[in-house]
């Protein structure tokens, strides 16, 4: 595959990924707002956001967000400063891997040489001036080489529910900015154990699930090992893609783009990420975000204590009064309360299937 010119800077076409469920975040999180649509930190949605960080790095037509059918009409609400036209609804859940597809298919029809850099709506980056230069020397990599490029995330502890990267050598000089590092694989979950080696080693960063790539090159490695991909995007017409997406989207096989591309493509190479990220997977990784008080507790909303410590407390309206408890997530979303261990927050998906469909 040829290279592209490094006189011609290829368009960057920035994807959001914005059709999570966030059932981690109940009961503040439901199926048409999730965990991406709640302000749980400031007065923007977590998804607005997303967006804001993406602010002069390309023109809003050129920027997209892929939400699901649900939650189209309240992510238009969330950022009226897209054009509507710019926030597509997939018309069924099939993972991050048909999703990545649609982002190639919406820039290759534009040009096949177009950089796509696919981000996810609901983590919480900071700096977001050194994440727009992190992300522009990315884009430049990705636009002179036929790499895969990804944002790896530098472990600050041994963390087992984060995917994570095995990095090789760094690349040569070539590309200013960011230095790259070759990935040799990628790694699943891992047990604390391993998590503890992988951090020790220092070759090893966390996969953020942040990925950066020419449309032409993401169409290669799916015509070696996702052939159904490939052909959505080459199918894909140029003007009303409405009927297009309804018939052939939910055929798509269901499968992350990790396993579907990024595992088997020829080359991937890495940026140690500058800027400060959390993905926020559980009510417990709301500490890092929220000031404590002197007893530890975080409270989001009107609460009062009393020998009360360490607990997250959540409220969008009435106000909680805690006496004598300690290690608990408290959150009242005015139909429902949650009250569990902070040992147990994880459990909160599971408890989803216990409860009635008006409340998930």
């Amino acid at each position: 595959m040829p290279k592209t010119d490094p006189q011609k800077t290829p368009p960057l076409f920035p994807c959001i990924m914005a059709g999570g469920s966030g059932e981690r975040f109940w009961p503040l999180s439901r199926k048409t707002t999730p965990k991406h649509l709640l302000k749980l930190f400031s007065d923007r949605t977590l998804l607005e956001e997303a967006a804001r960080r993406l602010e002069g790095l390309a023109p809003a037509d050129r920027t997209f967000v892929l939400t699901n059918v649900a939650q189209q009409e309240s992510t238009r609400r969330a950022l009226p400063f897209l054009p509507p036209e710019q926030i597509v609804a997939e018309p069924a859940k099939r993972d991050t891997a048909p999703a990545a597809a649609l982002a190639i298919a919406l820039a290759y029809r534009h040009d096949p040489g177009a950089v796509v850099a696919l981000l996810p709506a609901d983590h919480v980056i900071g700096e977001p001036e050194t994440f727009r230069r992190n992300l522009r020397d990315c884009a430049r990599a990705a636009a002179v080489t036929n790499a895969i490029v990804t944002l790896a995330i530098g472990p600050t502890w041994p963390c087992t529910a984060f995917g994570y990267l095995e990095l090789a050598e760094e690349m040569p000089p070539g590309v200013e900015g960011t230095p790259l590092r070759l990935v040799r694989r990628f790694v699943e979950k891992p047990d604390e154990a391993t998590a503890k080696a992988y951090v020790t080693s220092g070759h090893y960063a966390w996969n953020a699930g942040m990925f950066i790539w020419r449309a032409d090159v993401f169409l290669a490695e799916a015509e070696r090992s996702q052939p159904e991909l490939a052909s959505f995007i080459r199918d894909f017409p140029p003007g009303d893609f409405g009927p297009y997406l309804a018939d052939r989207f939910p055929s798509l096989p269901k499968i992350s783009v990790d396993y579907a591309i990024m595992e088997k493509a020829r080359k991937v190479i890495s940026a140690r990420a500058e800027f400060p990220w959390d993905d926020v997977g559980s009510w417990t990784a709301v500490r890092g975000h929220i000031p404590a008080d002197a007893a530890g507790n975080c409270i989001r909303g009107t609460a009062f204590t009393l020998d009360a410590k360490n607990n997250i407390v959540f409220s969008t309206g009435r106000p909680i009064a805690l006496c004598g408890v300690k290690d608990l997530v408290v959150v009242d979303a005015g139909d429902a309360l949650l009250v569990c261990h902070r040992d147990h927050d994880q459990d909160v998906k599971k408890l989803l299937s216990t409860l009635p469909d008006s409340l998930k």
